[in-house]
């Protein structure tokens, strides 16, 4: 048996646990720097759109006294862990599908009222973090997100848990799912489903294999089995990312190939610490900038470059510096910048690191970056950089509307009088 954990409005329940006069009040959140709408609360929904340009609906957000936030991932993402963490105490069995949603699989519980173990699940996430979730039961993954919905809907009478255990189940719930909204069926297959008169998830399940396979290749067909009840989906392993990248929009246009050298060393330091986190090494190291494509009446230009590296490598010191000899082979005089971004590729893991007979990083630097990223973690923010970076510059997105990272800054804890 397989369940679904949905948080309900995540981003808008998170600022809603630390500010309870935010409950039942309409809330949007907004995109990097505070640019358009990525999450909104059941309240919100009827007044704006998902996507809207922020200043596009300043007089919609007055109107409607609609509570406006810049997106807070400190506290976002700290919130999730503890709610995963406290999903893998009830199953070890967890995959982490987003930062809010999470399939569990329930080996061995064929004994268990699995209504009453989803009430507990969903009662502890609440007492310990203070955040709603829905919770579907069902045979298999694509099913769970049916359940899910149901659960959702229907909170009243199901309590924010539901389970389809029975086949009656299974065939009322596929045929209340409009084919649109089934898990997997995009925009473009919803439309060409349509045209054959396929409206719900149910008329999907009754045209044949063969059908499905011809038009919708083996992923469709493993998801009309998924409908059917048969599973062949199983919970996914984490694994680590095949590329990494960093990439920013300068707050103004840049003309200083010294500056843009700044940023771009920056991003190659950011890139190779998250190769670390992950005990990879990468082998590519891929740079681009660009000018500002909004500002018409300039001239543009864009180049990129992807430059192999003589030796797999983790290192903020040897990643950087390649990546700036690719900055230098394609950075132009006479244009104003607006974005740059490093990517590193060619990603194995630590123990298939691949030698050079010839040509072998410093041994030093895998001591040195274990410090440096000790120190940095325990300090709670950058403390030691190279001297190719600014050292009195921090990136700072555009964060109008912030809320306090309640749960990760000792000087933004709640304060209670």
């Amino acid at each position: 048996m397989y369940a679904l954990v949905d948080c309900n409005n995540f981003y808008a329940s998170c600022e809603r646990v630390f500010n309870p006069k935010l409950n039942n009040k309409p809330i949007v959140i907004l995109s990097n720097n505070d640019g358009c709408v990525i999450a909104r609360s059941n309240e919100a929904k009827q007044f704006v759109p998902m996507g809207a340009v922020a200043f596009k609906y300043k007089k919609v957000f007055k109107q409607y006294s609609i509570c406006v936030f810049s997106s807070n991932y400190a506290l976002y993402g700290d919130l999730s862990n503890r709610i995963m963490n406290i999903l893998k105490t009830f199953t070890p069995d967890v995959e982490v599908y987003s930062i809010d949603e999470a399939f569990l699989q329930f080996k061995g519980f064929k004994n268990y009222d699995l209504q009453n173990y989803g009430l507990r699940i969903k009662n502890k996430v609440k007492k310990w973090t203070g955040m709603p979730v829905s919770i579907g039961f069902a045979k298999t993954k694509a099913l769970t997100k049916i359940a899910n919905k149901i659960a959702k809907k229907f909170p009243e009478r199901t309590q924010g848990v539901y389970s389809i255990n029975t086949e009656e189940q299974r065939i009322k719930a596929l045929k209340w799912t409009k084919i649109g909204d089934v898990w997997g069926i995009g925009r473009r297959i919803s439309k060409k489903l349509l045209a054959i008169n396929v409206k719900t998830a149910y008329d999907f399940t009754q045209l044949s294999d063969a059908y499905v396979l011809k038009e919708f290749s083996v992923v469709g067909l493993r998801l009309k089995n998924e409908l059917e009840g048969k599973s062949v989906l199983k919970l996914d392993e984490i694994k680590p990312k095949k590329v990494i990248a960093t990439t920013r929009s300068f707050a103004h246009d840049i003309n200083s190939l010294d500056a843009i050298k700044e940023r771009v060393a920056t991003f190659s330091i950011s890139c190779a610490h998250k190769l670390r986190r992950q005990n990879s090494y990468c082998n590519l190291v891929h740079v681009f900038i660009h000018t500002n494509g909004y500002k018409k009446e300039r001239q543009q230009y864009s180049k990129n470059i992807t430059i192999k590296l003589p030796y797999s490598t983790n290192s903020s010191i040897t990643i950087s510096k390649y990546a700036q000899k690719g900055l230098n082979a394609i950075y132009k005089k006479g244009y104003a910048y607006k974005k740059a971004g490093v990517f590193v590729m060619g990603i194995v893991p630590k123990p298939n690191k691949q030698l050079n007979l010839f040509f072998n990083e410093n041994p030093k630097h895998d001591n040195l970056m274990e410090v440096i990223d000790k120190i940095n973690t325990n300090l709670g923010e950058t403390k030691i950089k190279l001297a190719s970076q600014n050292l009195e510059k921090t990136w700072i997105m555009h964060q109008e509307k912030l809320s306090q990272r309640y749960t990760t800054s000792w000087n933004e804890l709640l304060t209670v009088k």
